[in-house]
């Protein structure tokens, strides 16, 4: 499941090829450190990169937010882990 969540979050290439996602570069970031993170977001928080967040009318994080066919047809707001590999799988059938 790991892969099927990266390849539709945009994680490892690798792992997303293994179970029929795509190889395209990786838009996930990891960081191991608060200052490193609080740099990340501070550089972000001006950034059109947010308009996303606003035309999705996310209120909190996180948020996953699942699209077909450019319209949204279901959200996940907290970290809910089975939650959203439930609906990840509903939706992928």
């Amino acid at each position: 499941m790991g892969g099927v969540l990266s390849a539709v979050l945009g994680g490892d290439a690798a792992a997303a090829t293994t179970e029929g996602g795509s190889a395209e570069d990786s838009h996930v970031k990891s960081f191991h450190s608060s200052p490193r993170f609080q740099l990340h977001f501070n550089e972000l928080k001006d950034s059109s990169k947010l308009d996303v967040a606003k035309d999705f009318k996310v209120q909190a994080m996180p948020t996953f937010v699942l699209v077909k066919q450019g319209k949204e047809i279901d959200r996940i707001v907290g970290a809910k882990k089975d939650e959203l590999e439930k609906k990840v799988k509903q939706y992928r059938a």
